[in-house]
C-alpha cells in the first residue's frame, strides 16, 4: 500500500488469553471475576538494572512517575504466587501444549529446551516487577489469500493484572489480580503486510487458528492485537491494545496518516531552515499576566498557588494546528507528553489560542514578553511550578524531535480508531532469566502426540459447517470473516435456534449495530445465547433481536427476560395469534367479502401493527392467510 506515494509496512503480535484449568505458574482458576475483592495491599514498584547493568527506558519511564499501587484480591482465586510472596510453581503444562499444537499448526520450529525469562515490567500491572515469558518456537508462516505471512516467534506468557482505577490525586493505580499468571499465547508475525484490510485478515485468521485448538477464552479482552507499523522514511512504532478485529484497519489508517504527517512536518521545518539549535529551552514565568484572566483552568491554578509557564517555539507557527489524525493536531502530541511526563492536564499553545477563555490581548502580551517573530510560536501550562517545568521539558524534547520525523514510541490505540503515546520504546535490556522454575525439554514423543491430536483447518470447518447447517455461500463466508465462526456451532447446539438466524445475529446484526454507534463489545457470549435461547422457545421474535441486543448493550447487568418484558416483547403464542387475527377478520369482514384473497395485504398490515416484535412474520402470514380462507368459504 502507498499513502502520499509512501510504502508502509506493517506487523502484529497477537496476544491470546487461555482457557485452561490453572494459570501458568500456580493451581489458582484462570476466572475473571465481577464480585467485590476480599483483600488488599499496597506495594510500589522499585526500578532495578539488567543484568548486564542498563536501563531500560520504558521501566525508567513508569519508576519516574512514582506511583503506588493498591491490589486487589480474592481468597479462592488469588494466592501468595501472584502477591510475589511465594516462587512461581512449575510451568502448567496444559498451558504450554496448547501453545505446542499451535506451533504446529503453523509449521514452525519448536525450542527443544524452553527457558521462562523475565520481563522488566514496572507499571503495576504485575506485583514482582516482571512478567514472566518463553519463546516456543520460531519460524512459522500462514498462508493468507496466497500470500505467505512469517510467524517470527510464538512465546507462552502470564497476562498481567487488570487496571480498575487511578486516584491521580493520591498517585495510587488499583490493580485486581484475578487476570494476573493467566495463560496467554503471543504469536508475532514479519512485518510484511502492506495494508489496513491484510492487517486485518492476517489477525482474523490467526484468530481463527488459535480458536480451534478450543482451549482460547473469548469476549472482550481476551484477545489483544498489536501493531507494529513504519511508513517509508519514518520509524517502528507499536500500537497496542486493538481490542477487535474490525478497528484494526481503521487503527493502522489513522496511523499511517499521523506518521506521513510527521514526516511532512520534518520536511517542512527544514524549507523554513529551522534545526535543533533554534529551538531553546526557557521557559518564561508569565503568572502576572494571567490576575484577572477568565480562564477558568488558568484561574483555577494559579488560586492553587501554581503557576503560569510559557515557552517559544522558533519558527513554528501553524504546525502546532497541524491535523495529524482525524480530531487530533500536532499540539496534541506535545500534550500526550506533557501528560505522561509531568502529569498535567494538558497544554495550550498559540495555534489555539484565543480561546479556552484567554483572551487576545492576552495573546498578545504573550507575544511581546516572549518576543515572538511573525513565524514563531509557544507552549503555555498551568500548574504547580514542578510540574509545569517538566511538562514544558516534555514539550521541548517532543519538539526537538519533529526534526527527525516520526519518533520511535509506544502507542495506545483509541476507541475512535486514532493513537496515543503511551510510553518509550522498550530497549534489550529488559529480558533476563527467571532463575526459580527450571528449563522444559520437549521430546520428540510428545511432539508425535501433539501431531495426532490437532483440529481441523478452519477452512475446513467452514466446509462443514455450510453443508451440516445450510447456510448460504455469502452467510458461511461471512461467518468466515468474523470471529464468531466456532461460537455459531456451539451456539446452533446449546440454542436449538435456527442456524441462519445464529449466522444473521454474529455477522449482520452486530455489525449493524456497531455503525449505529452501539457499543456491542460489552455483549457478552452468555447474553447471546439467552437471546437465541429466548427466539428458540417463542419467547422472542427474531426480528426483535436488535431491539433487545440494543438494550442490553446499554445496561450489560440486565437480564435478557426483564429486558424483554421491558420492552412488551414477549413472544405470543401461536394460539393468541389466532385469536387476534380472529377478531381483526370479525371486525372487517365486509373488507374480506369484498376482495376475496386480495384482503391479504391489508389484514397483514392490520395484524403486524399489533404483533411485530413478538412473532415471527412468516407464521403470522400463514394464519392470516389460513383465517382470510376459512372466513371466505364460511
Amino acid at each position: 500500500m502507498t499513502t502520499r506515494s509512501r510504502k508502509i509496512k506493517c506487523g502484529i503480535e497477537i496476544h491470546q488469553m487461555l482457557d485452561t484449568q490453572s494459570k501458568l505458574f500456580c493451581s489458582c482458576p484462570t476466572k475473571i471475576r465481577k464480585d467485590p475483592p476480599d483483600f488488599t495491599f499496597l506495594r510500589r514498584l522499585r526500578l532495578a538494572r539488567s543484568e548486564i547493568g542498563e536501563i531500560d527506558p520504558a521501566a525508567l519511564f513508569e519508576f519516574e512517575k512514582g506511583l503506588q499501587f493498591l491490589y486487589e484480591g480474592y481468597n479462592d482465586s488469588v494466592c501468595l504466587v501472584e502477591m510475589d510472596e511465594e516462587p512461581p510453581h512449575p510451568t502448567n503444562m496444559e498451558a504450554l501444549t496448547i501453545a505446542l499444537k499451535f506451533a504446529l499448526l503453523v509449521n514452525a520450529r519448536i525450542i527443544d529446551e524452553i527457558h521462562v525469562m523475565r520481563k522488566i515490567v514496572i507499571d503495576g500491572s504485575n506485583t514482582t516487577g516482571f512478567q514472566r515469558t518463553m519463546l516456543v518456537a520460531v519460524g512459522g508462516s500462514i498462508n493468507v489469500k496466497g500470500k505467505e505471512i512469517p510467524i517470527e516467534t510464538i512465546c507462552l506468557e502470564e497476562d498481567a493484572a487488570r487496571k480498575i482505577d487511578e486516584r491521580k490525586d493520591q498517585q495510587t493505580v488499583i490493580y485486581r489480580l484475578d487476570r494476573l499468571g493467566i495463560p496467554l499465547i503471543e504469536v508475532a508475525t514479519g512485518p510484511v503486510i502492506e495494508s489496513p484490510e491484510e492487517a486485518r485478515e492476517v489477525a482474523h485468521y490467526i484468530g481463527l487458528l488459535l480458536r480451534s485448538l478450543g482451549k482460547v477464552k473469548r469476549g472482550l479482552g481476551t484477545i489483544r492485537q498489536d501493531l507494529n507499523i513504519s511508513v517509508e522514511g519514518g520509524a517502528r512504532v507499536e500500537v497496542k491494545g486493538v481490542q477487535y478485529l474490525d478497528l484494526i484497519p481503521l487503527v493502522v489508517e489513522n496511523e499511517v496518516k499521523r506518521q506521513v504527517k510527521l514526516l511532512e512536518i520534518r520536511d517542512e521545518l527544514v524549507a523554513r531552515g529551522l534545526s535543533v539549535t533554534d529551538i531553546l529551552f526557557e521557559p518564561v514565568d508569565v503568572s502576572k499576566y494571567f490576575e484577572k484572566t477568565k480562564s477558568k483552568v488558568a484561574r483555577s491554578a494559579l488560586e492553587k498557588g501554581g503557576v503560569a509557564l510559557a515557552l517559544k517555539l522558533k519558527g513554528f507557527k501553524g504546525i502546532l494546528g497541524k491535523e495529524i489524525q482525524p480530531g487530533r493536531r500536532f499540539g496534541t502530541e506535545l500534550a500526550d507528553r506533557a501528560r505522561y511526563w509531568a502529569r498535567v492536564g494538558g497544554i495550550f499553545h498559540s495555534d489555539e489560542l484565543p480561546g479556552y477563555g484567554i483572551s487576545e490581548e492576552e495573546v498578545k502580551i504573550l507575544s511581546e514578553v516572549l518576543s515572538l517573530g511573525e513565524n514563531d510560536a509557544f507552549v503555555l501550562v498551568f500548574d504547580e511550578r514542578e510540574k509545569a517545568l517538566k511538562a514544558l521539558e516534555a514539550v521541548y524534547k517532543r519538539v526537538l524531535e519533529a526534526f527527525s520525523g516520526v519518533p520511535e514510541e509506544t502507542r495506545a490505540a483509541n476507541t475512535d480508531g486514532t493513537t496515543r503515546f503511551m510510553r518509550p520504546r522498550p530497549g534489550k535490556a529488559r529480558m533476563y532469566p527467571e532463575t526459580d522454575i527450571r528449563p522444559i525439554v520437549i521430546s520428540s514423543q510428545l511432539i508425535e502426540k501433539l501431531k495426532g491430536e490437532l483440529p481441523e483447518p478452519p477452512e475446513e470447518t467452514l466446509k462443514r459447517l455450510k453443508k451440516h447447517y445450510g447456510l448460504s455461500d455469502v452467510l458461511a463466508q461471512q461467518l468466515f470473516s468474523s470471529e464468531y465462526l466456532f461460537f455459531f456451532e456451539e451456539l446452533v447446539q446449546e440454542t436449538g435456534v435456527q442456524p441462519v438466524i445464529a449466522a444473521t445475529l454474529l455477522t449482520n446484526t452486530l455489525k449493524s449495530l456497531r455503525r449505529e454507534g452501539v457499543n456491542v463489545e460489552v455483549l457478552e457470549e452468555e447474553h447471546i445465547k439467552r437471546v437465541l435461547k429466548a427466539v428458540a422457545e417463542n419467547k422472542l421474535a427474531k426480528e426483535a433481536i436488535p431491539e433487545v441486543l440494543r438494550a442490553l448493550a446499554e445496561n450489560p447487568e440486565s437480564s435478557v427476560e426483564d429486558v424483554i418484558e421491558k420492552l412488551s416483547l414477549r413472544g405470543l403464542t401461536l394460539q393468541e395469534l389466532e385469536r387476534l387475527v380472529d377478531e381483526i377478520i370479525s371486525e372487517r369482514k365486509q373488507l374480506i367479502m369484498e376482495k376475496k384473497e386480495k384482503a391479504f395485504s391489508p389484514i397483514m398490515g392490520i395484524v403486524m401493527e399489533k404483533v411485530r416484535g413478538k412473532i415471527d412474520g412468516k407464521i403470522v402470514a400463514e394464519v392470516v392467510r389460513k383465517k382470510i380462507t376459512e372466513a371466505i368459504s364460511s
